[in-house]
This record gives structure tokens, sequence and C-alpha cells, in this order.
């Protein structure tokens, strides 16, 4: 018996059925839905599924078992391709994945696209198919565990950020021998691990409500006695992710309220749920008006996915998120995002290296690349004895 397989066939598009159930089921081996080894349904029990006739499902499997998605045994059915140590294969398979690159780079370059941009929107589409197969972030380096000095080793936690995950990967790039860890556990939760040493940086956006500042009234009261740096990473756009094309019409904050509406929120202590809370009581809205206000995802890029695959139809979060997932995003507020560190942690050469990548403006182009970031004080460093 194969595994069930949600499908969803457009009749109304011209991408023929059997196009449709190719990508489909592409898409279900890329986020892990379909795993290495595991059978398809039967072309007989796909084709009843679907209502729809059995070569239509004959030609699909044929065209996934070309490209070696798939393998097909006389009475043993159809499964998915499984990871294999054959030399042989291990090299097909190398040169199809050079030959699909080389020809995706020599389309991209062919319309005009320039490296920078490249790269942007190959780091964001990444950060989404991460995040769908609720990835792991990968080892920084190959190098095995005992060869990083604990001294290497950059601890990040506070709120999510696109712009962060790619001053990531750059440090990757250029020094292999440091290490970052990061913890998405909100922009609180990063001041508090500062505060309680567990954390080298916190990566926070949260807006006072008495000041109307961002950040600074936060860090003096959790971190006082403290000498502290404030890296300013980018200024961000936040509003209304939904799905594309805005089915629903949502125009403003107050279609929160909607019943016809399903929300998804983020998770208690991110600065995106101190700014919908306050957004809420500055209009007068309780909570619990809001069908979905306690569902809650870690990520900007795990509310658009849900967005995206229809579990919920609103939530607010960044531009970057939505456009990874193709989606659409309705701008409504700017906020002050900025790295939070003892000046001792700034000081320290691990993290000297990772500051220096901030000011580079290659690094500035990426952030701009991916929308809704302002990059105009990107690398500002305030210092304070609190």
């Amino acid at each position: 018996m194969g595994k069930v397989l949600q499908i969803n066939l457009e009749q109304t598009t011209q991408t023929p059925i059997y196009r449709q159930i190719v990508d489909q089921i592409r898409q279900h081996i890329a986020t892990g839905l379909l795993q290495p080894g595991e059978h398809l349904p039967t072309v007989r029990q796909l084709a009843h599924v679907l209502n729809i006739n059995p070569g239509t499902v004959v030609r699909a499997y044929l065209d996934l078992e070309q490209d070696g998605i798939v393998v097909s045994r006389r009475g043993g059915g159809t499964i998915v391709s499984a990871s294999s140590n054959d030399p042989q294969l291990l090299l097909r398979r190398q040169k199809q994945l050079d030959n699909m690159v080389g020809e995706a780079l020599l389309e991209i370059f062919s319309l005009g696209y320039s490296p920078i941009e490249l790269e942007t929107s190959f780091r964001l589409n990444l950060a989404r198919w991460d995040e769908e197969r609720n990835a792991i972030t990968p080892p920084i380096s190959e190098l095995d565990e005992t060869q990083i000095d604990e001294q290497n080793v950059i601890h990040i936690v506070g709120s999510h950020d696109i712009a962060l995950n790619l001053l990531v990967d750059q440090l990757k790039h250029k020094r292999p021998d440091i290490r970052v860890e990061t913890t998405n556990s909100g922009s609180l939760g990063g001041l508090i691990a500062v505060q309680e040493d567990r954390a080298d940086i916190a990566g926070i956006h949260l807006l006072d409500e008495e000041t109307m500042e961002y950040n600074y009234p936060y860090v003096k009261r959790i971190l006082p006695g403290r000498s502290i740096a404030l890296v300013h990473l980018a200024y961000r756009i936040q509003g209304l992710i939904y799905a594309r094309n805005n089915p629903k019409h949502i125009e403003k904050i107050e279609d929160l309220c909607r019943q016809d509406l399903v929300f998804i929120n983020r998770q208690k202590g991110s600065g995106t749920r101190v700014l919908l809370d306050f957004e809420l009581r500055h209009r007068g809205i309780q909570p619990l008006q809001i069908n979905g206000y306690t569902h809650e995802a870690n990520t900007h890029l795990e509310v658009a996915i849900n967005v995206a695959r229809g579990n919920a139809d609103v939530g607010l979060g960044i531009e970057g998120a939505a456009r990874s997932c193709e989606i659409d995003f309705l701008p409504l507020f700017r906020e002050r995002y900025d790295l939070v560190m003892t000046v001792d942690k700034f000081h320290s050469p691990p993290v000297r290296s990772l500051l220096e990548i901030i000011t580079n403006e290659e690094f500035k182009k990426l952030i701009a690349g991916i929308g809704g970031y302002d990059i105009s004080q990107t690398g500002n460093t305030v210092f304070y004895d609190l």
C-alpha cells in the first residue's frame, strides 16, 4: 500500500496534469514529507483518488524515474530513491547537479542578474527550505567538534531575523574555524540569556510603550550595571503576511478580529508579539477576539510557511519571509533590529570577526536585496555604561 499523498490538481491552469503531479511529488520529497525508500501510491490508487486516467499517473512516474527521483520495480511498486554509497551513482548525481546549477546560472546571468542578487535569492530560498524541513542549523564547517576551540564559539540568542541568518552564513564562509550557535527564543529571551551569561549576543527589536523607543529601555532594565555595546543591524518593515492576491481582502490590523480569518501568532517574548500586543491595546482589541491568537510560531518563516500552506490566513512578520514563500505582504510598521552584547564580548576576537562583516558593503547589499530592510545605519555602534 503506497503512502497517502496530498495532491491538488488545478483544472484551470495550463500546466498539464501529469506535470502537476510531478511537481507536487518533488515538493513532498524536498520538504521531507516523502523520505528515501518510501513507497508512492500505486498507479491505480493515485488515479482513483485523483479521478484521472491511469496513463496520466504512469507518465508522471516515468518522468520522476528518468530524473532518478524514484525507482520502479516490477512487483515492488514505485519508491523514492534512497541514498547510496555507490561511487558510480554518486558521480552521476554530482554530474546531474553540476549540469542543473550550470544551466540555472547561465539563464540567471544572461538575464542580467548580478552575483549579489543571486546570492540573496539563494540564501532566502535556502532558509525557507530549511524551515520547511524543520532542519537544525547545519554545522559551520566540516571540522570535527574536537577541532574547534570553545573560545571560537559564538552563542546568539534572540529574535529570528533573515539578515542575521545571512550574517552567520557569511561568517561560516569566511571563518570556518568559528562556530555560531543560534537559538530563536524571542527578543526578551535573548536579553535574559545575555544577563545570565548564556549568550554572547542577543538579537532584539523591542518597542517600549512609555518612551516609544526601540531596544534601549529594555536593555537598561534587564542589564543594569553592565557595560553594553548596541550594534545596529538594520531597520525592518513589519506587516501582515497573507496569501497571494489577498483572497480574504485583508487591509489593516483591525481585520484580525474577523471571524472568517485564522491568525498565526509569534511566541511570547518575541519582539513581533510585543509589537502586536501594543497595537491591539492601542486599538482597544482584546487578544481573544482574534481567531488563532494562541497559535504560535517561533520564526517569521514559520509564520509565512503556515500561511502559504493554508494553515492560517494571516500573520504578522517581515517582508523577506513573505517573499521567500511567494505570498503577499502589507507593510505597516518600521522597527529597529539591534545586536546587544557586553563590551567584553564586543572586543573578543570571534565576535569582532562577525561584526567586521556587518560593515562590509557586499553584506549590506545582500540585506537590501531581501526586501523590507533599511541599511542606512547598519553597523552603527553605541556604548552604554548602565
